[in-house]
């Protein structure tokens, strides 16, 4: 009897040890490395691609295009496996332009501050396709150092700036949009309240003239007054009226609010806003002598575009897909900037973007 209790006793126990491995086993198995790896795990744990992209773009677009950058690299890196450094040069919207056409300076990617400049000087040997993303409308910032700070509002703004003791300005026609469209909206404002507004701002002070309703911006503009300063870009003018060196200049209002400056809004029929005035704008045009063309007062329209042969067109139509998202439009309205929704885009446009925009022609 005894001997039969201790062969029972040595069974449970050899049993227990038995069950007691296969549990230890499982614990093993289920905790081992057998698991998969996340999607975003496993590019974390690749080495990163080195990656350059280069973007020439109107100065306008520096705020918003810092903040896409940034979030753009960090997307890059969790989704896409690169580690992208990005170079951006800020310039008037023709200069930028021009950096490729003319001194065949190498980018990825030309974002304009009027659209009309891609088809005009890109389509087609640079570019095949082009997007409209963004809007803005012209104002006239200043501060509280500014000359009759006080005093300046919607309706008397053009006989402030006229004070001899005012300074004004506005920033290169030849060079940037910003430039041409202030000086059409000075023309335009002949029009508006029936005063002769551009002969006493533009043409008593540049060598700027009217023919009519057509503004020619001569190729070497000349500043033939003190009363009157310009620059190759309309953000360049930005500190000359923060630190009081320059009373107002016409800028565009996403840019004012982005400087926290003070401004007021011109009305509707010479803002350069209300695509319900296209055609009241097109009564005013201006010929540029920097690139022979020209162009006719509209709304104001952003554009975009990756340029041809770009070695890095895979990652930089990546960068251009997430501009124009929903991530893309919520930075711009963090910075002040109206954007199309959805954007619109021409030509030959590339399946990477397609799924983001709505394709015309």
């Amino acid at each position: 009897m005894r001997r039969l209790l201790a062969l029972i006793m040595l069974g449970l126990l050899i049993l227990g040890v038995i069950a007691s491995g296969c549990i230890g086993g499982s614990e093993v198995k289920d905790t081992g490395t057998s698991k998969k790896s996340s999607p975003a795990s496993s590019v974390a744990q690749t080495e990163l691609k080195k990656a350059t992209l280069k973007i020439f773009h109107a100065g306008s677009l520096s705020e918003p295009l810092k903040d896409v950058s940034e979030a753009f690299k960090e997307y890059a890196k969790e989704k896409l496996g690169y580690d992208v450094e990005i170079q951006a040069e800020a310039s008037g919207s023709v200069m930028a332009v021009r950096k490729v056409t003319d001194l065949h300076k190498t980018a990825d990617i030309v974002a304009v501050a009027d659209y009309t400049l891609i088809p005009q000087l890109l389509v087609p040997n640079y570019t095949d396709f082009y997007v409209l993303f963004a809007t803005n409308e012209i104002v006239i910032a200043f501060t509280d150092k500014s000359k009759y700070a006080d005093e300046i509002n919607s309706d008397n703004w053009y006989e402030i700036l006229a004070r001899p003791d005012v300074k004004f300005g506005f920033s290169d026609p030849n060079q940037d949009p910003c430039g041409y469209r202030s000086v059409m909206v000075m023309k335009l404002a002949d029009l508006y309240y029936g005063k002769p507004i551009f002969e006493t701002l533009v043409e008593k002070n540049t060598n700027i003239y009217a023919e009519g309703n057509h503004v020619i911006a001569p190729k070497e503009i000349q500043v033939e007054s003190n009363k009157v300063v310009m620059r190759p870009k309309e953000t360049d003018l930005t500190g000359l009226v923060e630190s009081g060196s320059l009373d107002y200049y016409f800028i565009y209002k996403s840019v004012a609010m982005q400087h926290h400056l003070k401004f007021i809004e011109l009305p509707k029929e010479i803002n350069l806003k209300d695509f319900t005035l296209a055609d009241y704008y097109g009564q005013v045009s201006i010929t540029l002598g920097s690139t022979g063309k020209t162009i006719k007062a509209k709304p104001i329209v952003y554009g975009v575009t990756v340029l041809k042969d770009d070695p890095n067109r895979e990652l930089a139509l990546q960068y251009l897909r997430f501009m124009l998202s929903e991530k893309g439009k919520e930075i711009f309205a963090e910075n002040y900037q109206d954007f199309i929704w959805p954007p619109v885009a021409f030509g030959n446009v590339p399946d990477e973007i397609k799924d983001e925009v709505k394709v015309e022609g």
